[in-house]
């Protein structure tokens, strides 16, 4: 049969002068330069090749080859990877936002730190013409949509389509995968330790033994979904935790409107509160917050908007600031001990010793603290406690780490 010979048929090899040449000619097209062109690689072998660092914004990989290719810090944003076979690829800190990767396999690939918002990963065919140029529909040669053992930690698939995909015991530890859909996925064994999968339809989703500690799962979907075996302890649900915010005895923006008012007039006028242990994950967005001071110890607050908020001094011991948002904030001699800061965004936040009187000076203590994946670029860190800190993937680009040690090995198990 034609089937035969159509599978047989080997894709013609890219040399190294063709894809310079034609990444140079897509840079041209993206930037709408004379010349440019957009780089069209349908059914070629690429396998082995490095396209690091490249922009490939819009590329067509359509039915390519593209085992063990560099794509590292490769921006494939909207390009097509239709059955493309990505076995054993390098795409770490790849962006492929709105990429069609449907029917693609990316089994054993590294993608940590990939961005893939949006994306589209479901099942899907290849129409190509046989030798005898009559039109064919065939599955890719891999398994489609397959993830296997692939490396996804700390990748953003924020909004991906994952319908049906094989992803057995694939690694997505501390991956965003808010919004995620994974309806029929096969997920067993999978790695999802620490992984923001707030929203994600898991409707009839295979999750037999995944690791699913410490886990954020806050408005998932759970029809038919098996969870035989799962590991989930420590997940944050939707669930209540803490001590009910009755106990506070006002409504909490009352609350909140009374702290500010006793920090702003020295005690005289307003309440002190504890806000302890409380989950105030229900609060909405609080930018410019004043809880000066404050003692937060574990309470919940993941995902919360805080920036610019004002928390000199507060004491957030233990306390789950996972996906948070102090871009700006002044969280100077603040006590943040054992707290999980995981994604949290730090941009610009002011952790530095909180002078009190003329020569007394209170750091910030941020000792055995989560910051995995924390953006802390222009973050004042200036003698900030960060013994056994985990800062891995952490963003420090611009920080003053001034007067601070960095921990060596920072690597610990998801919290």
């Amino acid at each position: 049969m034609a089937t035969t010979d159509f599978n047989r048929r080997q894709k013609p090899k890219v040399g190294y002068g063709e894809l310079l040449a034609a990444i140079a000619d897509h840079e041209k097209y993206r930037q709408r330069l004379p010349g440019g062109r957009r780089a069209i690689f349908q059914f070629r072998d690429l396998s082995n090749l490095t396209m690091a660092g490249a922009d490939l914004a819009g590329a067509d990989f359509t039915g390519c080859n593209l085992q063990s290719v560099n794509l590292a810090d490769t921006n494939l944003s909207q390009s097509v990877l239709y059955g493309a076979d990505l076995r054993g690829a390098m795409l770490q800190g790849a962006r492929l936002d709105r990429a069609d990767l449907r029917g693609a396999s990316l089994r054993g690939a590294d993608l940590t730190g990939a961005r893939l918002n949006d994306a589209d990963m479901r099942d899907g065919v290849i129409a190509e013409r046989d030798l005898t140029g009559k039109m064919q529909l065939k599955k890719p040669d891999h398994d489609a949509v397959d993830l296997a053992g692939a490396r996804l930690v700390a990748a953003d698939l924020t909004g991906a389509n994952l319908t049906g995909c094989s992803a057995g015991r694939t690694d997505f530890t501390d991956a965003i995968m808010v919004n995620c859909v994974l309806t029929r996925a096969n997920l067993a064994a999978a790695r999802l330790e620490g992984a923001n999968l707030s929203g994600a339809d898991l409707s009839g989703a295979n999750l037999k033994d995944a690791q699913m500690r410490g886990a954020v799962m806050v408005g998932v979907k759970f029809e038919k979904t098996v969870m035989e075996g799962a590991d989930t302890e420590g997940v944050l649900d939707d669930k209540p935790r803490g001590r009910p915010l009755a106990e506070l005895g006002v409504p909490v923006e009352e609350a909140f409107r009374l702290y500010r008012l006793w920090v702003e007039t020295g005690g005289r006028q307003g309440r002190l509160f504890d806000f302890s242990r409380l989950d105030l994950r229900g609060i909405g967005p609080r930018p410019g917050l004043v809880l000066t001071g404050a003692s937060l110890d574990g309470s919940i607050l993941q995902g919360l908007n805080l920036q610019k908020a004002s928390l000199q001094g507060v004491r957030l011991i233990g306390a789950d600031l996972r996906d948070c948002n102090l871009a700006g904030a002044d969280l100077r001699g603040a006590n943040m001990a054992d707290a999980m800061l995981v994604r949290a965004d730090l941009r610009d936040a002011d952790l530095r010793p909180l002078m009190i009187g003329a020569d007394r000076a209170h750091p910030v203590n941020l000792t055995r603290s989560l910051l995995r994946s924390a953006d802390l670029r222009g973050a004042k860190l200036r003698d900030a406690m960060l013994e056994a800190a985990d800062l891995s993937r952490a963003l420090l680009q611009g920080a003053d780490l001034s007067g601070t040690q960095i921990p060596q090995n920072p690597a610990k198990p998801a919290g």
